[in-house]
């Protein structure tokens, strides 16, 4: 599975297997991510931020980002007149 991420510093953190002192608040949640790394049933590949499908759900953008995400998800207005 691939959980696209978009901060480049969650995914080097992600494949890092040093602690550092900026992620003791995430300790418990990096051993799990850790694990699941190393048995390849995830994978944590980097997106640029325009390319963040889910964006959308999560942030305000701009009208244009948001008519380009629908497209890309393949979402139609379905009160639209045809």
């Amino acid at each position: 599975m691939k959980l696209y991420c978009d901060n480049k510093a969650a995914c080097d953190i992600a494949y890092n297997p040093v602690q550092h002192d900026r992620t003791k608040h995430v300790e418990i949640d990096r051993h799990f991510i850790k694990e699941q790394l190393e048995a390849k049933i995830i994978a944590v590949p980097h997106v640029r931020s325009q390319d963040q499908l889910a964006d959308i759900l999560t942030k305000a953008v701009s009208s244009k980002a948001f008519h380009q995400v629908l497209d890309k998800l393949g979402m139609k207005n379905i009160h639209a007149p045809t």
